[in-house]
């Protein structure tokens, strides 16, 4: 029987924060529920990041109390600091997470501050979620490529990776941020990252802009990931990576998992209808 995988469902954050048009505190909640509905156990909701900094998710509190607590699924927020973390907190959330860069010019571009200071930044919030029993999730954006620095060196990746798990992170998701990553290029960053970092402990996060998403899977699967991040509809993007796809698509990820043999827990035809569902809200916010 092969190993049972865990997909990460990220496209109520993560797919929707650059949507242009405003979409409806309602619509989040029913693709939150929809996603559940499907069978999807780890849901990343929203962020609790400055709302002049990200105007879509301006209504993370509303959000999150229209979602509430759902027994057996664990809701995550993205917070940047310890004021995002206290925000999280007080609306009920079962996990946080918190965002670096393993390059210096994408973390300038995309959080204004370096490495050294992103976990600066982070260092209260691994303190208060520790106290609080709340587990936190380290993502690693630019793992292969970076749109400021070209090419990442694999041990840039692996320190940051390492960084996070002395900080307290219960897993760390590595997020091939603007797709054009090949096999070759995440074979070697996870096998430096896997020197530092064991693989029950990484999640793989892949975009699909020139379609390779899948065959980064195969090979993280082959190193022992278990955890894969995905949107959606194939929603996403980051507006300080140009020309960077959407996440890889949920409804593709579990096809292929499936095909392999890998059990997800999750409902191909209640996710098709989820992932019509996403579609729709981008399609909506453009209008």
């Amino acid at each position: 029987m092969t190993e049972p995988v865990t997909i990460c469902e990220v496209g109520p954050r993560d797919g929707l924060q650059n949507e242009p048009g405003t979409i409806p505190t309602a619509d989040k909640i029913a693709l939150v529920a929809r996603a559940v509905a499907a069978g999807l156990r780890q849901i990343e909701v929203t962020s609790f990041v400055s709302p002049r900094a990200v105007p879509q998710l301006a209504d993370a509190a509303e959000v999150m109390a229209g979602v509430g607590r759902v027994p057996g699924v664990a809701i995550t927020a993205l917070v940047p600091n310890e004021t995002g973390y206290a925000r999280a907190r007080a609306a009920g959330v079962d996990r946080v997470a918190v965002f670096a860069s393993a390059t210096e010019g994408f973390s300038r571009a995309n959080i204004n501050c370096s490495i050294d200071e992103s976990f600066a930044r982070f260092a209260p919030v691994f303190r208060a979620a520790r106290a609080d029993g709340i587990p936190v999730r380290g993502y690693v954006s630019c793992v292969t490529d970076c749109p400021y620095e070209g090419r990442v060196a694999t041990a840039a990746v692996a320190a940051v990776a390492g960084r996070l798990l002395a900080e307290g992170a219960a897993e760390v998701s590595l997020g091939e941020t603007l797709g054009r990553g090949t096999p070759d290029q995440v074979a070697a960053m996870l096998d430096a990252v896997l020197k530092v970092v064991p693989a029950a402990r990484l999640a793989g996060h892949f975009h699909d802009t020139g379609g390779g998403a899948l065959a980064n899977v195969d090979v993280a699967l082959a190193r022992g990931l278990r955890v894969f991040d995905a949107a959606l509809g194939g929603l996403g993007g980051c507006p300080y990576a140009p020309g960077a796809a959407g996440n890889l698509a949920t409804e593709a990820l579990v096809a292929h998992l499936h095909r392999l043999g890998h059990a997800t827990g999750v409902d191909a035809g209640l996710l098709a209808g989820a992932a019509r569902f996403a579609r729709s809200l981008k399609r909506g916010a453009e209008a």
